[in-house]
């Protein structure tokens, strides 16, 4: 049986001696898994459909529930990615998370149109690029972020605060004991992807690390290439 899908590359594994194993985002079929045959041979046409990042229609030949990919037609390729190291790693941050919260079977089309888009903003330096995607990959997988009035005494949240980690939200530091410290600017990092408003480059790296634990305590699961990314940042 054959079938047509729009997917991303999440990661490529060398198989045999030619072959390459790719694991695709797809908007209807979540993760899946699909084999290139001959992919690594020099001049191999379907080489680009192999590689991390790409965007692609795959066309799918599925046989004893293994799938094989018999032709492609490329999206994007987001090779400004890979020009520059601290794009590269902003990039598999997407890549990573994806893979993380992804299953097969599961509808994901808002995961695959979130990440897509992080990935264009990214090639075009958008600072908000990463935040954004990950706030957008915490509420896919259920535990979305919210940067409105405390919770507790109904006002917006300024000067020193608290995340609270089991719902996700901001609170006035004298309102509760429960969460981490949280800086404003990270508050005001967060509270930009709904509200709007200038934020700085301090704010989003505290933001990425406050979201990068909040993902690992609800997945379970760290985003190594996160660290790698700040670190970067820090130069």
């Amino acid at each position: 049986m054959e079938s047509k899908a729009d997917a991303l590359v999440l990661r490529a594994t060398d198989y045999g001696e030619y072959d390459k194993m790719v694991t695709l985002l797809t908007a209807e079929r979540g993760k899946i898994g699909a084999a290139l045959k001959g992919v690594r041979r020099a001049g191999a046409k379907l080489k680009f459909a192999a590689q991390p990042f790409c965007f692609a229609e795959y066309v799918l030949a599925s046989r004893g529930g293994r799938n094989t990919v018999t032709s492609a037609a490329l999206h994007d390729g987001f090779y400004a990615l890979r020009e520059d190291v601290t794009r590269y790693y902003a990039g598999a941050v997407v890549l990573s998370v994806c893979d993380k919260i992804a299953l097969e079977g599961m509808e994901s089309g808002e995961l695959l149109v979130a990440a897509v888009t992080a990935l264009e903003e990214i090639a075009q330096d958008e600072p908000l690029a990463l935040v954004r995607f990950l706030a957008a990959a915490l509420a896919f997988a259920g535990y979305p972020v919210s940067a409105e009035e405390c919770p507790v005494c109904g006002r917006i949240p300024s000067g020193r605060m608290r995340f609270d980690f089991s719902g996700g939200t901001f609170l006035c530091e004298g309102c509760s004991e429960e969460g981490v410290p949280a800086s404003e600017s990270t508050y005001r990092t967060v509270r930009a992807l709904t509200e709007g408003g200038e934020v700085t480059a301090d704010g989003v790296v505290r933001a990425l690390r406050l979201l990068g634990a909040y993902f690992a305590f609800q997945v379970g699961a760290d985003i190594e290439e996160l660290a790698e990314y700040l670190r970067l940042l820090r130069g």
